[in-house]
């Protein structure tokens, strides 16, 4: 393995047998007249400006809590850098706004500065899930950019449609090679939740996007994966809640595990997976077309690392690609990995550990170099 810089071996050292020593506090930021909360870590004893990363969380409920996300910040912290996790609360609240992403990282590098913990030059910035592209767009906007050194992105997406069809479907491809992969629920409860009523031929369809709202919501506050059977009872619940001639598209987001007795769509009117995939992206793009970041990626020319598990279930590793091929004017890496998928650490691959590891030893090199 190549000499790796002391920043990475520390940084191994926090996520396995924990962090050194840190001071964690809390302080508001100022987004657009909005106060939001945020954790900043830094290393305790530190007495000089330091280098200093701003870290983005997804969709999640737990938000800047979320627990792999707190372990990352805190090993991070732990190779001598400040590191700010600002909470985005819609986001916390599973509503799908990108818009919110480049002034809460203007936010949050204001509030950095206003401490005085992070040295005076540009910042790097760390995008997770859904957040990803939205953080590596943002260095290329006029007013961030000289405030960005670099972006690195952990399980982001590139397109919307395709990312929206692997969640329907999991079927997912890159150049003509066709990939299928067991898709995550929580991922179309989510989507539905926020784009379902804006497709014209589903726009009564409220009660089914509030009870996969709903059910996103559990599953965020309960933490187990979102086909685990734990959720059997609150399927069946939620579908009773829907109209009855509104339960075969119901069945299409969610049916109860297959320990739970799951139930197949009736209806052979209800649309195809594909054809939510599409109607979905539709409506996402009309009502938001910043979700799409391809714009925004081609303006990027600070340089880009990007992480992706090969396992992943919620946004499929071939969206890496596709943000890669979107960001053309810039330096950008990608690495594909065995070792996590989505938000979680997965079992540790024995068999391909000899390849797996220092290649991603590598990858997280090229990132902590960024700043």
């Amino acid at each position: 393995m190549p000499c790796l810089t002391a920043r990475t071996l520390r940084y191994a050292r926090a996520w396995v047998a924990g962090p050194n020593e840190l001071v964690e506090s809390d302080v508001l930021l100022d987004r657009d007249g909005v106060r939001v909360p945020a954790s900043i870590v830094r290393p305790i004893g530190q007495s000089t400006s330091a280098p200093a990363w701003v870290v983005m969380h997804g969709i999640t409920r737990p938000g800047r809590a979320h627990a792999q996300l707190v372990r990352f910040t805190r090993a991070l912290a732990s190779t001598g850098m400040v590191t700010i996790v600002p909470d985005v609360p819609e986001w916390r609240a599973l509503r799908l706004v990108p818009h919110l992403t480049a002034p809460t990282i203007e936010a949050a590098i204001r509030g950095l500065r206003d401490t005085g913990f992070a040295r005076n030059a540009p910042v790097g910035v760390v995008g997770f899930s859904f957040g990803a592209p939205h953080a590596i767009a943002s260095a290329g906007l006029p007013r961030l950019s000289e405030s960005i050194a670099g972006v690195c992105g952990f399980g982001g997406y590139g397109e919307i449609e395709s990312t929206f069809r692997f969640m329907m479907s999991g079927e997912h491809e890159w150049r003509g090679r066709t990939h299928t992969h067991r898709p995550d629920p929580y991922g179309r409860w989510i989507v539905a939740a926020n784009y379902l009523t804006a497709i014209p031929e589903h726009s009564g369809a409220g009660d089914v996007a509030e009870a996969l709202r709903t059910l996103a919501a559990r599953a965020g506050d309960e933490g187990a994966p979102s086909w685990d059977p734990v959720y059997d009872r609150t399927i069946i619940q939620l579908r009773a809640s829907v109209a009855e001639e509104r339960r075969p598209l119901f069945d299409l987001f969610a049916r109860p595990s297959d320990r739970g007795g799951g139930h197949a769509p009736s209806d052979s009117s209800v649309d195809t997976p594909f054809e939510l995939a599409e109607g979905l992206a539709e409506a996402a793009l009309r009502i938001d077309p910043t979700i799409d970041p391809a714009e925004g990626l081609a303006a990027v020319d600070r340089p880009v690392r990007l992480m992706h598990g090969r396992n992943d279930h919620l946004i499929p590793f071939t969206e890496a690609y596709r943000l890669r091929a979107a960001l053309a004017r810039t330096d950008v890496h990608v690495k594909v990995t065995r070792l996590f998928g989505h938000s979680a650490q997965d079992p540790f691959p024995i068999g391909s550990a000899f390849r797996e590891v220092p290649a991603f030893a590598r990858a997280l090199d090229e990132i902590l170099r960024l700043v």
